[in-house]
């Protein structure tokens, strides 16, 4: 067999080798792959998946660690009969037939996933008084659909929060409420000509190139250097729109220097179909120096378009987003997107505006600063016992990159944890270009572990990467 049907997800949680395992299984169990079928070769499998050698050879040696295929020297992997497959055999009720139940993955101890959020500080009763005034007899509207932009009292919140936390300057009728970025996105795309060209950085959050792709739209991956995209590799190219993380470079988390920001905004100027659209998903967590002011804030011709969110800042499942557009383009939203209705819950809209109104969202958010403070220096002084380990990124947000130089690449990086019920999240997950990096780089979200149990999830990673402790 040549090829394998896969389709990887690149912007998935779940790595790239782990993908890989699932499906070769699936394939196996359902019959498609059978006793004695060959499985290609790591090189033609890399030519086609557009993935490293090294990511299949972990696959390949977690599905030969389980009994589901064998090695044969000089000839290749091969698929071992279904009978000879470890499994429990368990009698289902009613039924004569014995079914195979296959045992479940264990759940992960300590996930270092990027997006998670300290849940333990959510201030639960404050936010249920909010919701539950908007839930009474004298909120009936609250029922009926509400403006197509979303509700105006939050519009107007988040305008007056943007302008003294990131220097954001806009009317409320500029703004769009939408459930989740990947909403926005959507609807922003309907507005630019269909012939568009879109630049993504790489590295980077992937989510706008997946969406573009749906669409059928051309995109450029743009190479990212540790002071953030690179301008002449913009200039090179032939986009018309950048999606970029200026103030908090996903994943790295370096800031855009003043003079690349407005490189950028003068490259916009030059032609009046190019934008930038600025993601600045958790710009409120800054540990050292000043708050880094929006690129938002700097635009004099019209060209940002601003982005944010509250799923770090408060809570993901909310699912309240928002844009701020371009006056130029507020009326092209007007005309072209009317039909629209406004995707958050008008109940959820209303509980967030009162809760930012009397400023508990300014309170919630102060204290979370203080949390995340405390767990990113528990992070940091870990480090300093691990001298195979160099941290980027620990200035700002809810994660670090690890470069790791202990000698052992990506994917054995991600399996050794995963023995030990540990999730991590390779920077190759990230990537769409392939890096020539010399060591592995490994994305370490820290927010969602509690506080007290932070520092042993870290040593018991370091540890399961044979990693001990320098005094």
């Amino acid at each position: 067999m040549d090829y394998l049907a896969c389709e990887l997800l690149r912007d998935s949680d779940v790595p790239l080798y782990e993908q890989l395992y699932d499906y070769i299984k699936g394939e196996i169990t359902v019959g498609r792959l059978r006793e004695g079928d060959k499985l290609p070769s790591k090189r033609k499998l890399a030519t086609l998946l557009k993935i490293s050698q090294n990511t299949i050879q972990t696959a390949y040696e977690q599905l030969e660690a389980e009994g589901y295929i064998e090695v044969q020297a000089r000839r290749g992997y091969f698929i071992l009969p279904l009978t000879d497959l470890e499994y429990i055999e368990s009698k289902m009720k009613n039924e004569s037939s014995t079914v195979g139940v296959y045992p479940k993955e264990q759940t992960a101890i300590y996930d270092f996933h990027p997006s998670q959020i300290d849940t333990v500080h959510f201030p639960f009763d404050k936010w249920r008084k909010y919701v539950k005034q908007h839930i009474e007899p004298v909120h009936q509207s609250s029922l009926l659909l509400g403006e197509n932009q979303g509700e105006l009292d939050l519009r107007k919140e988040i305008a007056q929060y943007l302008y003294h936390s990131r220097g954001v300057t806009c009317k409320p009728e500029q703004i769009v409420i939408g459930a989740g970025v990947e909403v926005l996105l959507q609807q922003l795309i309907f507005l630019f000509d269909k012939n568009t060209v879109y630049g993504v950085e790489d590295p980077g959050y992937h989510l706008m190139m997946k969406i573009l792709h749906n669409y059928g739209y051309e995109v450029y991956p743009l190479l990212v250097d540790r002071q953030g995209v690179d301008i002449h590799a913009i200039k090179k190219s032939p986009i018309d729109i950048l999606y970029t993380t200026p103030s908090h470079h996903f994943p790295y988390g370096t800031v855009l220097p003043i003079q690349r920001r407005q490189q950028l905004l003068n490259w916009a100027a030059e032609k009046n179909d190019r934008y930038i659209i600025e993601d600045d998903y958790d710009s409120e967590f800054r540990y050292n120096g000043k708050t880094i002011p929006s690129l938002q804030s700097m635009d004099r011709g019209e060209k940002v378009i601003y982005l944010g969110s509250f799923s770090k800042s408060f809570i993901p499942s909310l699912r309240i987003s928002y844009m701020v557009l371009p006056k130029p383009l507020v009326k092209s939203y007007k005309e072209k997107l009317s039909f629209y209705h406004c995707t958050v819950s008008r109940i959820d809209q209303n509980a967030l505006s009162g809760f930012m109104k009397d400023g508990e969202f300014e309170k919630h958010l102060n204290r979370m600063k203080k949390v995340y403070r405390r767990k990113v220096e528990i992070v940091l002084n870990v480090l300093k016992s691990f001298p195979q380990l160099e941290v980027m990124g620990e200035s700002s947000g809810l994660h670090v990159v690890l470069i790791v130089k202990n000698g052992m690449n990506e994917s054995e990086l991600v399996a050794r944890a995963k023995r030990e019920r540990l999730k991590i999240y390779p920077l190759s997950n990230y990537s769409i270009i392939r890096r020539e990096d010399k060591e592995p780089q490994i994305i370490l979200g820290f927010a969602g572990i509690r506080e007290e149990q932070l520092e042993h999830s870290l040593k018991a990673l370091f540890k399961a990467w044979g990693m001990d402790v320098i005094d």
